[in-house]
């Protein structure tokens, strides 16, 4: 059997695709850090909801986060063998945000974050999918990031926003507005 510990990082390093090591505090790491703290995320998203037709999609995204996290730790060419975030990726999630959307009542209002479980989760997922975002925003100012990984994750993270609104309004939970004070 494989031990699951290597000793490898005993010393605060890491190993990326290409047979390259890095600090475990480096920008690479902590983006596919919060990449991997989001998809755990959804994961409990999943094993908290019993909507069908929201964990099917989660689990869409939790294989499209396990693709940027791979694309993420192989930035020399020697780790390029992996699949990356593409144009199409993002595109589907367009068309996914525009099919839920069509299914709920117009925003009239600032939602705040809850309703049911589900909901209020998925509303946790979209604050995570944030932090992660700004820590590509963060790596792409130091060092060669897939382009089509920044517009991803922001519209990961809108989907997300309206997955939770979804969720809701399935579920019977009434989101509480918020407005700003006059």
């Amino acid at each position: 059997m494989a031990r699951i510990y290597t000793r490898t990082g005993d010393k605060g390093e890491t190993g990326l695709l290409g047979n390259v090591r890095v600090s475990k505090d480096s920008l690479r790491v902590s983006a596919y850090g919060e990449v991997d703290e989001l998809n755990s995320v959804l994961g409990l998203v999943r094993s908290s909801s019993q909507n069908t037709e929201i964990n099917t999609l989660l689990e869409g995204l939790q294989r499209d986060l396990f693709t940027m996290g791979a694309d993420l730790a192989s930035p020399t060419k020697e780790g390029r063998n992996v699949q990356q975030v593409t144009k199409d990726m993002i595109m589907e999630l367009e068309k996914t945000i525009d099919i839920l959307q069509g299914k709920l009542p117009p925003l009239s209002a600032f939602i705040l974050p809850g309703g049911g479980e589900t909901g209020a989760l998925l509303h946790l997922s979209r604050c995570v999918a944030r932090r992660a975002e700004r820590s590509l925003v963060t790596l792409s100012r130091k060092e060669n990031v897939n382009e089509n990984m920044i517009p991803y994750i922001n519209r990961l993270s809108d989907l997300l926003f309206v997955m939770a609104r979804f969720a809701n309004h399935q579920d019977g939970k009434r989101e509480m507005e918020w407005h700003l004070a006059k």
